[in-house]
């Protein structure tokens, strides 16, 4: 079996993209080597993996051409919602506390899942660190994210994004309106630091799989949304476009269903996470980690939470935000999952994430 690929937090990670940006104005460190500007557009494509774009360069020629040697990594878990406010606040995921899609709540029990929130529960409570763009609003410089309206004032658009100015757009296919957005705000002063989104490549690999032709296609449709923001844009304004993770394609058959396997369900309190990144909570983590190692094998890097912490998944982790993160880790080494009932959508899936194979952990570093 491999080793898991761990992040280099600090040196080349999504943490590290605005910090390396800011610094520019006096905040962190450009560890990245970036080339000087005042004015930046930061591209953000979910499910642009590095090793995913190598794989089909022909299908997006703009994007490929971008392609260095110098690559970044996810945080662990490699998934949208941790991905997100590392690239927010700056910070590892021991740091920001974001554990995964789905992880302990820890204020109401139970299960927070990170996308969808939970009504009433403040996004401050949850992630009360500074945002990179609070730091950088406080010292002059203009920052906007650019997104659906629907995502406006959100528990994630809050706790990953909070101090820069949301710039709504009401319909995702109306591209040329986004591109305009996000032109207008690269414009808004002489120093200004703009967040796109784009999901809709993730949304076809999960339900599609990153290796068919829908995939390609939408992978066309986003380089063509690329270079069109490109182009748009004045020479002034440096283009950065990079991904929260990658995918794996995980067959039908490869999928191990929890509630069917009695040894793996025995003395959990809480399943979170996702199926290539499950996080297992329980009061006998040498035990059920004893027992999922021996279910597993040599498809998944079975951890307690204290040795991964001590391999450095989520990087220096706060003693507050320690019980968020899953007593027992299982990360898929292959193409398996773990799947849950109590997720009955999960199912359905094709291409999943959150674990660290380089599919999944690595996502590009485009600048233009």
């Amino acid at each position: 079996m491999d080793a898991p690929l761990l992040p280099a937090y600090g040196a080349a990670t999504l943490a590290d993209v605005l910090p390396s940006i800011a610094s520019r104005w006096g905040f962190g460190d450009d560890v990245l080597g970036l080339p000087d500007a005042d004015r930046w557009v930061v591209l953000l494509v979910d499910g642009l993996g590095e090793r995913l774009l190598r794989a089909r360069a022909d299908r997006a020629p703009y994007l490929a051409g971008l392609l260095r040697d110098r690559r970044l990594t996810s945080g662990v878990p490699s998934t949208t919602a941790t991905s997100l406010t590392s690239l927010g606040t700056g910070l590892a995921p021991g740091q920001h506390g974001i554990a995964g899609y789905s992880f302990r709540d820890p204020f109401g029990g139970g299960l927070l899942n990170a996308l969808t929130w939970k009504d009433g529960l403040s996004a401050l409570d949850v992630q009360p660190r500074l945002t990179v763009f609070e730091r950088l609003e406080k010292a002059g410089v203009a920052t906007s994210n650019v997104g659906l309206k629907r995502f406006d004032g959100s528990g994630l658009t809050t706790a990953a994004f909070r101090g820069a100015r949301f710039v709504g757009c009401p319909e995702e296919a109306d591209v040329a309106r986004r591109i305009e957005l996000a032109v207008d705000a690269a414009l808004a002063g002489p120093r200004t630091l703009v967040y796109l989104y784009e999901r809709q490549l993730d949304h076809c690999g999960h339900g599609e799989g990153w290796r068919s032709d829908a995939w390609a296609d939408t992978l066309a449709f986003v380089d063509g949304l690329a270079r069109a923001l490109r182009l748009a844009l004045p020479a002034d304004v440096r283009l950065v476009i990079t991904g929260d993770h990658g995918m794996v394609d995980v067959p039908r058959e490869r999928q191990v269903v929890v509630e069917h396997e009695p040894d793996l369900l025995a003395d959990l309190t809480l399943v979170a996470g996702e199926g290539r990144l499950r996080q297992l909570y329980t009061d006998r983590p040498d035990a059920v980690a004893r027992r999922w190692s021996d279910r597993l094998g040599a498809s998944a890097w079975v951890r307690t939470r204290d040795e991964a912490v001590d391999e450095g998944w989520f990087g220096p982790v706060s003693a507050q935000l320690l019980p968020r993160f899953g007593d027992v880790l299982a990360a898929m080494a292959s193409d398996d999952a773990v799947m849950t009932l109590s997720q009955p959508k999960e199912l359905s899936l094709v291409g999943m994430h959150g674990s660290l194979t380089p599919d999944e952990m690595r996502v590009p570093l485009l600048v233009d």
